[in-house]
């Protein structure tokens, strides 16, 4: 069984290839700022998004993408305003939850684009 940030690590290079290979052009990984965080960053044709990576051994205590609270949305929301104008980005934005359940040692990936509005 991995670790915690093992499997967070997993679920994420899993996530970025899945993306990738929808097309989707990753920016960042990881972006930080002061105590918020984004796990990818990235641009699908003319749209930035923001994407929350939730990854789990199996899904017995529910789906990995219930755990994107309305405080954890709160949190992805101001850190979304802070690349922006960090960036001086001026682009349409919307947040996607890339869930991943370990199925019998096998990634069963879950994309839910639009998963929340700010």
């Amino acid at each position: 069984m991995a670790k915690h940030n093992d499997l967070g690590k997993m679920g994420e290079d899993l996530a970025v290839q899945y993306l990738t290979d929808k097309g989707y052009e990753i920016l960042e990984r990881n972006w930080r700022n002061i105590h918020k965080e984004i796990d990818i960053i990235a641009k699908e044709g003319e749209t930035l998004v923001i994407v929350e990576v939730k990854t789990r051994q199996s899904d017995d205590h529910g789906e990995p993408d219930l755990a994107v609270t309305k405080r954890k949305q709160h949190m992805l929301i101001a850190a979304a305003n802070a690349y922006l104008f960090k960036t001086q980005m001026d682009i349409e934005t919307r947040f996607d939850i890339v869930s991943i359940v370990f199925n019998n040692g096998e990634p069963v990936i879950d994309h839910i684009e639009d998963a929340f509005l700010p």
